[in-house]
């Protein structure tokens, strides 16, 4: 989580919202990823799809298997909708997304969705941290629009 801490960090000196993802496959990084919609113009600049993408490339296989994606926080629909196509094995998250966060409802209704496929879920991974990186970003961005 440490280093998906960093990615977010990194998206937050971007002026992107401070969100980071790791893809961790058979036990070695993969590929990792910050938000990057503002930089490109893209709703799909997601951290999480860009990881799952760079890690689809490298293994020549939309299928990421043995995976763990770990990610500062709950990914939201679009993502976890990526997450369950490309198989990922595994996520770990740090805080909680009340507004947009749809990974643990999906998760607790894969059958009523008639999923094919389970994820495994961690939460709450240095959850003060990662919290922490998205209040002091939109608390600056509210003190900006002040001014």
């Amino acid at each position: 989580m440490d280093y998906a801490l960093r990615e977010a960090a990194l998206a937050a000196s971007q002026e992107e919202v401070p969100i980071g993802a790791i893809l961790v496959v058979d036990g070695n990084i993969y590929s990792k990823g910050g938000n990057r919609r503002e930089a490109t113009n893209n709703p799909m600049g997601h951290a999480e799809l860009l990881a799952i993408e760079h890690a689809s490339e490298m293994l020549q296989n939309w299928r990421v298997l043995n995976s763990t994606l770990y990610v500062t926080v709950e990914p939201c629909l679009m993502c976890t909708g990526a997450i369950y196509l490309s198989r990922i094995t595994r996520v770990v998250y740090g805080c909680k997304n009340p507004k947009g966060g749809a990974l643990q409802h999906v998760c607790e209704n894969e059958k009523q969705f008639n999923l094919n496929h389970h994820v495994e879920v961690t939460s709450g991974i240095k959850e003060a941290e990662c919290a922490k990186l998205l209040k002091d970003f939109f608390g600056n961005l509210r003190k900006l629009r002040l001014l």
